[in-house]
């Protein structure tokens, strides 16, 4: 196996970004479609084929399954804007409640993805979720937003983790960016959710700056290169990628609280996708566990690591 080695970060350029935008909403028509071609892009000749395959299916579910779905209903003006002035996320999750919009995703989802092929354990948690009442169903939904998922039941929960990616992707790109506030280190500004990664962008008006993307609603936000994202130190940072990388997917590491979250180079490899290549990249987290760091980033299709 492999063994992790350091790794020297590219420099922050300084002079060549003004003012980064603080946020980056989502754009639910191309989200998940390229998250589902990056899937099946990176499966090619991966020891992880079958289940980046897998994966690949049930983004392009997600993708598919948009046309049509009722409107999604924003908290009120009111509600938004008490938010910004107390520094809260506006899609609170601790306040979710099933609606019609969020009911249609799930239904949709868990019947696209009956005619995946996946393993026997993965159709059994399939069964089990498209049989529950929609009183399971809920209390499935807000196990997942209050991230208190039974490790017995991590299989049944992705299907719903799933549907609630949809659902608050969907929100959250209809929220005004520009009255968006910080809310605290390593926490979404639009759901209150972790990040699943952040990355180092190429987009105009923002090249070399870091974003992480919210594991949830794929908000992306500012956050300033060389500092964790967990606990907002700025000494003992250090990037580790496995031996014979491409210097594109790395895990930043923090001493101060011996956690890690990775970071992406999407402005060399404007393909890669936070949650795809997380996974794609499963052998450099265990890989750090050997070294005891804990993996501080959340992805719904690692439940478990």
């Amino acid at each position: 196996m492999s063994k992790v080695g350091a790794f020297q970060h590219d420099p922050v350029p300084i002079g060549e970004i003004a003012e980064p935008p603080f946020v980056r909403l989502p754009d639910v028509a191309v989200l998940f479609e390229s998250r589902a071609e990056r899937f099946r892009e990176l499966s090619a000749q991966h020891e992880l084929a079958p289940f980046l395959r897998l994966l690949s299916d049930i983004s392009f579910c997600q993708h598919q399954l948009q046309d049509g779905l009722p409107e999604v209903d924003l908290p009120t003006d009111d509600d938004r804007e008490r938010a910004r002035v107390y520094g809260m996320p506006p899609l609170d999750r601790s306040r979710f409640t099933a609606d019609a919009a969020f009911d249609v995703t799930l239904d949709r989802l868990l019947q696209s993805a009956s005619s995946i092929e996946m393993p026997d354990a993965a159709k059994s948690a399939l069964l089990r979720v498209t049989k529950a009442n929609a009183e399971a169903r809920v209390t499935m939904a807000r196990a997942v937003l209050a991230n208190e998922i039974p490790v017995e039941e991590f299989a049944d929960h992705v299907f719903v983790a799933a549907a609630l990616q949809v659902h608050f992707a969907r929100l959250a790109s209809k929220l005004n960016a520009k009255k968006l506030v910080p809310v605290g280190d390593g926490v979404c500004p639009a759901c209150g959710g972790a990040p699943v990664a952040s990355m180092v962008v190429g987009w105009r008006g923002a090249h070399g700056a870091r974003y992480c993307m919210c594991s949830l609603c794929a908000t992306q936000w500012h956050y300033v290169r060389i500092k964790c994202t967990l606990c907002s130190s700025t000494k003992g940072i250090s990037y580790r990628e496995i031996e014979g990388g491409d210097g594109t997917v790395l895990a930043e590491t923090c001493e101060s609280c011996r956690g890690y979250v990775k970071i992406l180079h999407q402005h060399k490899n404007p393909g890669l996708d936070p949650v795809a290549d997380d996974v794609a990249s499963l052998g450099l987290d265990l890989l750090l566990r050997e070294d005891d760091y804990r993996r501080g980033s959340l992805n719904f299709f690692l439940l478990g690591y």
